[in-house]
């Protein structure tokens, strides 16, 4: 498996795999062709130092698994790194084995990288599965987030 960055060509696959699951499937809009506002986030996001929008390709260079980590800059732990991890996608037809393990253990690696001093991840209470995922890497669920959508 290689990890590069995503680049545009990317973006259709990448969509596809961000809406294909029940939560994702109501707040995306997987058309062809895309619509310009998921190119204009790419820009965003390709443009920005402290964002890394990720893919994984299997052997035969197919696009199997997206995520996207950023690092936030801040000043409490005395001005530390945290990194962020979200959005991670496997396609549905490689899963099950193993990938999204390998995927955050590259995502640990590069956080290390970064001297970040903690690697941080959000994900919906409609997602048990995920969340027992994540638990089993060693994640722990020490905060309630909130959010407010607009």
């Amino acid at each position: 498996m290689k990890f590069r960055r995503a680049k545009k060509k990317d973006l259709s696959t990448i969509v596809e795999m961000i809406a294909d699951d029940a939560l994702g499937s109501k707040r995306e809009n997987y058309i062809i062709p895309l619509p310009k506002t998921y190119y204009d986030a790419f820009e965003r996001i390709d443009s920005d130092n402290n964002q890394e929008l990720m893919v994984v390709e299997n052997e035969e260079e197919q696009v199997i698994a997206v995520f996207q980590m950023t690092f936030i800059p801040y000043l409490t732990y005395q001005g530390g790194i945290r990194a962020q991890i979200e959005g991670v996608r496997v396609h549905k037809d490689h899963r099950g084995l193993g990938i999204g393990k390998i995927v955050f253990e590259w995502a640990i690696d590069r956080a290390k990288e970064h001297n970040a001093h903690l690697l941080q991840l959000t994900t919906d209470k409609k997602r048990p599965d995920a969340i027992r995922f994540y638990e089993s890497l060693g994640f722990k669920a020490t905060h309630e987030g909130m959010k407010m959508h607009f």
